[in-house]
C-alpha cells in the first residue's frame, strides 16, 4: 500500500502534539537498531536488570519496533516535561519529611500521557485513514529512550535517561508507531562530554560505566520494583526516601535550561505528597493508601511495599517520636513490613 504523505504533514503532526501537551516531538525510522539490540542483550547477561523479569521475557521485542509490530514503518517519539519547581534534593535533611520521586507527586503519568497519545492518534487517523498506529506508555516492550535519541527529541545520558537541551533530565516519554512512511529527523548528539555530575551524585554506586545502570544498586528499584526486604547495604542509604530517587537526574547541568513553566500542570505536585509527614504515612492500612494514591502511580507498588519503605525511613530518621507508631507494625501481616518494623526500631534504640 503506498501512503501519500502531504509535504506539511509532520509539521501540523508536531503542532499537534505541542497543543495536547507535548514539549517534544521527533520521528525515528523502525527498523531493528542492531547495537541498540546488542546493548540490550549485554545488559540483561550482565543481571543488571535484577528481579525484573518481564525485561528479558520479551527482549526479543525490544530489538526494534518491527519485532513487536512488523508493519511499524516509523516511530513517532514524544515528551512531556515534569520539571519541578525546586531541586528534589532539598529535603534530604528533613528527616520528618518523607521523599517522594518528583515524577509521582502527581497525577500518574501512564494515564495523562497515554490520553494525549490517544488523542494524536485520533488527529493522525483523521488525516490518514487508511494508516494504522499503535500507542505505547511505559507497559509495553517499547525501548522509549534510545527511540528518543533516535528521533532527535533528545540523547541518552550517562545515567541512561533521555535528556534535552530545553528540558534537562525531567521528561516522561511516550511513543507511536505506525505504518506510515514519515520522513526521520536526524538522533540527537550526545552532549554530556566528560561531566559525570550524574554518577557523583548516586548514593548506591549503581553506574559500573557511564551509559550503564546496574539496577541491583539503584534505590529507585529497590523502593519501587523489588517486592522484599531491600538489603541491609542499602537501607542506610535509603535515608528519608520512600519512593523512587531523583539524585542523579537533579544533578543533572543541562537541568539549567530546564523551566517548571513548562511542566504538565498534571503533574504539579500534590500538596499532600510535596513533603508528606513520615510519621502518617506509617499508619496507613489498605484502604487509606489506596484513598489517598488515587491517581497517582504510587498506588501501584500496594500498601506493603510502601510502608516497608516508610519504615525504612522512619529507621534512619534519627526521631525518637518515630518509635511508636514503628512498633506498632511490629505485628504486621505482611512478613516484610514486619521485619522492616523489626530493623527501623532497633536503628532508633540503638540512636
Amino acid at each position: 500500500m503506498v501512503v501519500n504523505i502531504p509535504p506539511a504533514f509532520v509539521a501540523r503532526l508536531k503542532a499537534e502534539a505541542r497543543a495536547l501537551g507535548f514539549v517534544a516531538c521527533g520521528i525515528a525510522p523502525a527498523h531493528e537498531d542492531p547495537l541498540r539490540k546488542a546493548r540490550l542483550e549485554a545488559w540483561l547477561g550482565e543481571g543488571h536488570h535484577g528481579t525484573m523479569e518481564w525485561m528479558a521475557a520479551r527482549a526479543d521485542q525490544r530489538g526494534g519496533p518491527q519485532a513487536l509490530w512488523p508493519e511499524a514503518r516509523c516511530v513517532i517519539a514524544l515528551g512531556m516535561s515534569y520539571a519541578p519547581a525546586a531541586d528534589p534534593r532539598a529535603l534530604a535533611d528533613a528527616a520528618a519529611r518523607a521523599r517522594i520521586s518528583v515524577y509521582a507527586q502527581g497525577a500518574d503519568y501512564h494515564d495523562v500521557i497515554k490520553r494525549a497519545l490517544k488523542a494524536l492518534a485520533r488527529w493522525i487517523v483523521a488525516q490518514a485513514p487508511d494508516s494504522a498506529l499503535k500507542v505505547f506508555v511505559d507497559t509495553a516492550p517499547v525501548m522509549e529512550k534510545p527511540l528518543g535519541q533516535a528521533a532527535g527529541i533528545g540523547w541518552q545520558g550517562k545515567h541512561t535517561n533521555l535528556v534535552s537541551r530545553d528540558h534537562g533530565s525531567w521528561l516522561l516519554l511516550g511513543a507511536i508507531y505506525s505504518t506510515l512512511p514519515l520522513p526521520a529527523d536526524a538522533p540527537h548528539a550526545d552532549r554530556c562530554g566528560t561531566c559525570t555530575a550524574c554518577h557523583t551524585a548516586c548514593p548506591t554506586d549503581a553506574f559500573p560505566a557511564p551509559y550503564r545502570l546496574d539496577a541491583r544498586r539503584c534505590l529507585s528499584y529497590w523502593t519501587i520494583e523489588h517486592k522484599g526486604p531491600v538489603p541491609p547495604e542499602f537501607r542506610a542509604a535509603l535515608g528519608n526516601r520512600i519512593y523512587g530517587c531523583d539524585d542523579c537526574l537533579a544533578a543533572c547541568p543541562w537541568n539549567s535550561f530546564a523551566s517548571a513553566a513548562a511542566a504538565n500542570r498534571a503533574f504539579a505536585a500534590r500538596a499532600e505528597l510535596a513533603a508528606p509527614r513520615l510519621a502518617d504515612l506509617l499508619t496507613l492500612d489498605d484502604a487509606t493508601f489506596r484513598a489517598l494514591f488515587a491517581g497517582s502511580p504510587i498506588k501501584r507498588i500496594g500498601r506493603n511495599r510502601f510502608v516497608r519503605n516508610c519504615l525504612y525511613a522512619a529507621g534512619n530518621s534519627g526521631d525518637p517520636a518515630m518509635a511508636p507508631p514503628v512498633q506498632a507494625l511490629l505485628a504486621d501481616p505482611d512478613p516484610v513490613v514486619a521485619d522492616a518494623a523489626t530493623w527501623a526500631l532497633a536503628r532508633l534504640n540503638h540512636r
